[in-house]
This record gives structure tokens, C-alpha cells and sequence, in this order.
């Protein structure tokens, strides 16, 4: 009866720990906030001039011409260009050298003038030089611009004065510079118009003669699609100064040759 007894006893304890392991746990009635990510707050760029330096636009020719009115050539701009070009390379007394008179130079033009007007004014003897001109390999008068293009446009613009005058065409243009030597050497011509460059080749190679020569004019105020003069490239800039100490400097000295700015 007692073995009864404390078997009935035990199994009660028995099950009341079993019932109470198995009771449910009561869901919590707030629910538990999931923990969010942080990302770092990347702090804005700021537009300061301290922090970045903007770079400044090179001014343009056509930035300055927009705010200014276009100025004709004069003498002066020539020696400055020549000074300026030669500044690093020559010392202080072989750059006075370079000086020209103001005899050297003829009327330069004031932007009134057509090419042959201009022509007429500075050259109003051209009829009877052209007459008494029979040198072959030679010119009286050399026009100097920055292409091909612009020297057909000289030449055509230049009928009111040529009259007679044998005019020739000196640019490398579609003719080499064999047959431009040829064409000196079978007639006398009175007029180039050309590019320095060609100029200049046929000088050195012997095709033309300066010394016969009364009137070198240069194309200087006339501006190119992106309102470039002649002297603003910087080609032709080195081709006109090396074309000038080919003898024309010297020339200009002796009062033989005139320079002209159209």
C-alpha cells in the first residue's frame, strides 16, 4: 500500500513538471525592432574657389576683336614683331640692327582703301616702271599674304591697277616651285603675289632675284575665318622674318625698296 502510495505521489510531481516545461511562452505584444544598417553621410562638394581653382579660358583673337574696333597696321607693329621675335636670339646690339627707317615705309593703308586704290597711291608711277623694267628672274613689286586662296583673291582685286603689268603666281599651291623658276627665267614679269614661304624657297634656290625690286607690300589687315592677320600665324610670322634678312632688310638700308601695310 505504501509502494502505492509514493508511486501515485511521484508520478503527480512528474507531471506537473512535465506541464510545466511545456507551457508556451506568450508572444511579447511589441515587436523587437531590427537593428538598420548606417551608412556614412558623404559631405557635399562645395563650389569654393579655395578648394578648387577653376582654370582661366585663354582669350581668344575673336574675344578681343568682339570688345574692340579693328586697327589698321602701322610701321611700328612690324619693328615690335621683329624685336619681339628675335628678342631671345640676338643680343641688345644686333637687335638695333634690325631697326628700319621711317623712310623705309610707304602710306600704310587706314582700311579705306581697295587693294588697287591703295596700290595707286603708294605707286602712282607704275606705268612707267613696268615700262622700264625688262629684267627676267625678277619683280618690281611682290605681294605678300598668308595663302593660296587669299593671292588669287589679290590678284583678282588688283586688275584697276596692273593694266598691262605681267602678273605671276607664287605659292606652292598645285605648282611646283621648278615651274615658277621656269616662268621667271623665259619672260620679264612686273608683279608676284605669293606666300613667304614659296617666296622665300625661290630666292634660295636662285629663280628670283631681289635686287630689281622697288615695292614689297604686305597683306596686313586682312583677317582669315578665324579673324586671323598674317603675322598673328605663327608660320608665316617665321617665314616673312627669315624672307626679310634674305637681302630685303638691306635693301630697305639702302633706300632701294619700300615696305608697304595693306
Amino acid at each position: 500500500m505504501y509502494g502505492e502510495a509514493s508511486d501515485g505521489e511521484g508520478g503527480g510531481r512528474d507531471t506537473e513538471v512535465m506541464q510545466q516545461e511545456t507551457v508556451p511562452v506568450p508572444a511579447s505584444s511589441k515587436k523587437t525592432k531590427q537593428p538598420k544598417e548606417c551608412f556614412p553621410i558623404q559631405p557635399k562638394e562645395r563650389k569654393d574657389n579655395t578648394t578648387k581653382t577653376r582654370k582661366r579660358r585663354k582669350k581668344k583673337i575673336t574675344d578681343v576683336l568682339a570688345k574692340s574696333e579693328p586697327k589698321p597696321g602701322v610701321p611700328e607693329d612690324l619693328q615690335k614683331l621683329m624685336k619681339d621675335y628675335y628678342s631671345s636670339s640676338r643680343s641688345v646690339i644686333e637687335l638695333e640692327e634690325l631697326n628700319l627707317p621711317g623712310s623705309c615705309f610707304l602710306k600704310a593703308n587706314d582700311l579705306t582703301h581697295s587693294l588697287s586704290s591703295y596700290l595707286k597711291e603708294i605707286c602712282p608711277k607704275w606705268v612707267k616702271l613696268r615700262r622700264n623694267h625688262s629684267e627676267k628672274k625678277s619683280v618690281l613689286m611682290l605681294i605678300i599674304c598668308s595663302s593660296a586662296i587669299r593671292a588669287l583673291e589679290l590678284i583678282r582685286s588688283v586688275t584697276a591697277f596692273r593694266g598691262d603689268s605681267k602678273v605671276i603666281k607664287l605659292f606652292a599651291k598645285h605648282i611646283k616651285v621648278q615651274e615658277q623658276v621656269k616662268l621667271l627665267e623665259k619672260r620679264v614679269v612686273h608683279l608676284g603675289v605669293g606666300t613667304p614661304g614659296r617666296i622665300k624657297e625661290l630666292v634660295k634656290q636662285g629663280g628670283l632675284n631681289l635686287n630689281p625690286l622697288k615695292f614689297l607690300v604686305f597683306d596686313w589687315n586682312w583677317r582669315d575665318q578665324k579673324l586671323r592677320r598674317m603675322m598673328d600665324i605663327p608660320e608665316i610670322r617665321k617665314e616673312v622674318f627669315e624672307l626679310l634678312e634674305m637681302g630685303v632688310l638691306s635693301l630697305c638700308k639702302s633706300e632701294s625698296l619700300k615696305l608697304g601695310l595693306f
